[in-house]
């Protein structure tokens, strides 16, 4: 039997040579001294018996025993030889009475070199152990800042609190979601009952994600059920039977497959402007109007962001009489998220707008039960294939407003009031920054957060240190119900004078997105890319725009329509300037701007800004709900 078992193994390794050598790679294993040099391995951890992942195992420690092994472990020494006949042996008693011994190893980097037991590893992977005992040596990187090691410095801290050792993920922050994802604070350990639960979650999600194809592709078990708990959750998963996990996986194979990209989002900066509104009214004139739902988190009577989008909703109702039907659906969070969007689909709205990162999770959701519907959230920087996100460039306007506010503050501070620390706002406060230092070199900007105590208290910290210019937040609600802008204001002779705000034009942003839904420009662009579509569109097309007081010395209004004309054709980049950020480190010269995906994804401030990003845990606890969505590092949960 075991002679039969050997002839097996060895076809096993064949096979595996030659397909190692048709694609020009080693067929044989690694060896781990051929990676790090002995004298390190001597200064290794003894982490002491552990139970080792079996598919981790990919090498040896010395070269010695290398070549008698194909890189799955199988063996490919001829029957007839020594060799054989100990594997064969070592076979026998695995099938009498289980191989016992622990084998010796090295471990780098979350891989698995052997020292002594190469044979029982060869047996048992034959014979499909998913774990095997283990004496493990740990031998740390360098830390030298490299992208390969950064990965592991995370596993190793989830790994501390978890006890986990055979879940792996290769993006930044993974552990940490997976970590929030299962209820717990950053830093909260793992007991007996999680490791039992999640243990027996995971392997029946990974068994689930094997049948139904996932070893095709390059995305791991562990990354497509991070894939799933975004949409799902973790209850889900533990209570997910195999049939419910294989259809769950099928449904949403698309986000699966996402997770393969090294940049999964495409940004759509501009609206493309290559259909003519003749060819639009053909092809929307004979069918029948669209039901399009606009979701709000709160509701528009007292929350000015809600009231923004609303007005975006009736002036579309108007501009497309007769091709598309709205209606809105108020206070989500309040009534469920969920049960919100259920219902908007249930009255035949086949386009929907949510309107706040906060209902992306719903979303995202809906969008895989209903493949029908098409989703666009109010969000920026988010990896989904299922749902469209669409968020403007304010930094644009803000760089602006900066300028004046720079021009205006001679050798005074400059107060500025940010609401959340998300993605694109950081960028605003730089954007801010950069302006004033454009025109003002010495003027500091000192920052505090409504996000933490309030709107009216971060101004009034700001009040209290003497600041008379201050950069506020971008609307409020005046006493008789009704919204105005506020941004740059500037405290005189006792009273308040607006100097320029930034303007959220949603009317613009939903007419154009509505026609090219209509002519059909999205459902292209989606059906051309494989990748998550984020909208994020600026000034130059009209979704966000800077108003300023007439009141302004006109040269400091000419600036400011320089700078507008040159952000529009751009001949201007707000992030093209020299930056340094406020540990004095150099982050862009003055000749290549920085990329856009560096802009939304900003988590740290430019040199002249006097304050800091708020941690998750000095947050107001509805303002931890938009951050752990779209929050940047270090105020997020699950990012910390």
């Amino acid at each position: 039997m075991a002679e039969l078992h050997y002839r097996d193994a060895l076809k096993l390794g064949q096979k595996e040579y030659r397909a190692c050598v048709s694609v020009g790679k080693d067929p044989c294993l690694p060896v781990l001294d051929d990676i790090v040099p002995s004298e390190r391995s001597a200064m290794g951890l003894n982490l002491g018996l552990a139970s080792i992942p079996a598919e981790l195992i990919i090498g040896t420690k010395t070269r010695g025993r290398t070549n008698a092994f194909a890189r799955n472990f199988m063996p490919l020494l001829a029957e007839n030889t020594e060799f054989a006949q100990k594997w064969e042996r070592l076979c026998q008693s695995h099938l009498e009475e289980g191989i016992r011994d622990p084998i010796k190893v090295y471990e780098y980097l979350n891989r698995y070199y052997v020292q002594e037991g190469n044979k029982r590893v060869s047996v048992l992977r034959f014979f499909g152990a998913v774990s095997i005992p283990a004496q493990v040596i740990r031998i740390m990187p360098k830390d030298t800042g490299a992208e390969e090691v950064k990965p592991y410095l995370e596993y190793l801290a989830f790994n501390r609190l978890s006890g986990v050792n055979y879940v792996e993920f290769l993006k930044k922050g993974s552990y940490a979601r997976l970590q929030a994802f299962m209820g717990k604070a950053a830093d909260e350990p793992w007991d007996d009952e999680d490791r039992s639960r999640f243990s027996a979650a995971y392997h029946a999600f990974k068994q689930a994600y094997e049948s139904v194809g996932g070893g095709r592709l390059a995305t791991s078990a562990a990354d497509a059920m991070l894939a799933y708990l975004e949409i799902y959750g973790y209850e889900s998963l533990c209570a997910g039977s195999p049939a419910e996990l294989k259809k769950a996986i099928a449904r949403m194979w698309e986000e699966v497959e996402l997770k393969q990209e090294d940049s999964p989002i495409e940004l759509k900066t501009e609206p493309s402007k290559e259909k003519k509104a003749a060819l639009l009214s053909k092809v929307v004139s004979a069918v029948k109007p669209v039901k399009v739902a606009f979701i709000y988190d709160k509701n528009p009577r007292n929350s000015a962001w809600a009231h923004g989008h609303e007005q975006g909703r009736r002036h579309v109702q108007e501009a497309f009489q007769g091709r598309i039907e709205t209606c809105d659906y108020c206070d989500a969070i309040v009534n469920g998220e969920a049960q919100t969007l259920e219902k908007a689909i249930a009255e035949g709205n086949r386009v929907l707008f949510t309107t706040s990162p906060r209902l992306l999770p719903a979303s995202l959701q809906a969008a895989v039960a209903h493949p029908e519907v098409t989703v666009f959230n109010c969000a920026l920087n988010q990896s989904h294939r299922y749902i469209r996100t669409y968020y403007p460039r304010a930094y644009e306007v803000k760089f602006i407003i900066g300028a004046i506010a720079g021009a205006m503050a001679a050798g005074e501070d400059i107060g500025y009031v940010c609401d959340y620390p998300i993605y694109g706002q950081v960028a605003g406060i730089n954007a801010f920054a950069l302006g004033v230092q454009l025109v003002n070199p010495r003027a500091k900007v000192v920052l505090e957060w409504s996000s933490v105590a309030g709107a009216r208290d971060a101004q009034q910290k700001l009040e209290a240190k003497g600041i008379r210019l201050i950069s506020a937040l971008d609307f409020s609600r005046l006493r008789d119900g009704s919204f105005e802008m506020n941004g740059l204001t500037l405290s005189e002779d006792g009273g308040v004078k607006s100097l320029a705000a930034p303007l959220w034009k949603w009317d613009v942003y939903y007419e154009e997105m509505l026609r090219r839904l209509l002519d059909r420009t999205v459902k292209e662009e989606y059906e051309a890319s494989s990748k998550a579509l984020n909208y994020y569109w600026g000034m130059a097309a009209g979704v966000v725009d800077v108003r300023w007081s007439e009141a302004l010395p006109d040269g400091v209004k000419k600036l400011a329509g320089l700078l507008k004309q040159g952000i529009c054709r751009e001949s201007c980049d707000p992030f093209q300037l020299p930056i340094r950020d406020q540990s004095g480190k150099a982050v862009a010269g003055g000749g290549e701007a920085l990329g856009l995906e560096q802009i939304m994804e900003m988590d740290w401030l430019v040199d002249n800004v006097v304050g800091a990003l708020p941690s998750y845990d000095e947050l107001k606890s509805f303002s931890k709900v938009t951050v752990d969505v779209m929050g940047v590092l270090p105020s997020t949960k699950n990012k910390s």
